[in-house]
């Protein structure tokens, strides 16, 4: 399977269109898992199943035709970044329908219980995160493959092509600047 994956990018690399569909299919199990784990995050009864988050994603996915994905792994976090963003759009909507309703500031730990009840905290956690990365790229790219993709420490570095010990102090790093932003500092 692994084979052919990368069989499947080497030849969107190469500009051949149909290889979208193929790959998605190679990685549908995945993607699946990955839009469960996404969906468990978010309150009780979201109207997205996570067949209809992966499909989402993909018609995301297809719009970005100049991207150029390197691994399996870094296809997942790109898939990944696409699910995020639904959601995001998703809690967006839903605050818009209520008028608003003054976004709560939680800790990046508190995050995935709070996220069963509130799309504010998903959205002050996805503000924090837009304004980290203007400040320190790299590691909150680190917190985008940790946290919402599920990479453990070792598939985050072959992702980012850095040691492990560099996503280590990244995340380290990451998670200290989101929790002082998040509780107000």
């Amino acid at each position: 399977m692994t084979e052919s994956v990368t069989r499947l990018l080497g030849e969107l690399r190469d500009g051949d269109a149909d290889a979208l569909p193929a790959l998605v299919e190679a990685v549908q199990s995945e993607l699946r898992r990955m839009a469960a784990a996404h969906l468990r995050r978010e309150r009780a009864g979201h109207t997205l199943q996570p067949t209809a988050l992966v499909n989402e994603a993909y018609l995301r996915l297809v719009e970005q035709r100049a991207q150029s994905w390197e691994s399996r792994n870094h296809f997942l976090a790109i898939a990944s970044t696409a699910m995020r963003r639904v959601l995001l759009e998703h809690a967006r909507a839903r605050l818009a329908e209520k008028r608003g309703g003054g976004a709560e500031r939680v800790t990046l730990f508190d995050v995935p219980t709070a996220l069963d009840e509130a799309p504010e905290t998903l959205l002050a956690l996805d503000e924090a995160l837009e304004t980290f990365a203007t400040v320190d790229p790299r590691n909150a790219r680190i917190v985008e493959l940790r946290w919402f993709v599920g990479l453990d420490v070792a598939e985050t570095a072959a992702v980012l092509d850095v040691s492990t010990r560099t996503v280590e102090r990244g995340w380290r790093a990451a998670a200290a600047w989101l929790r002082d932003r998040l509780e107000g500092g």
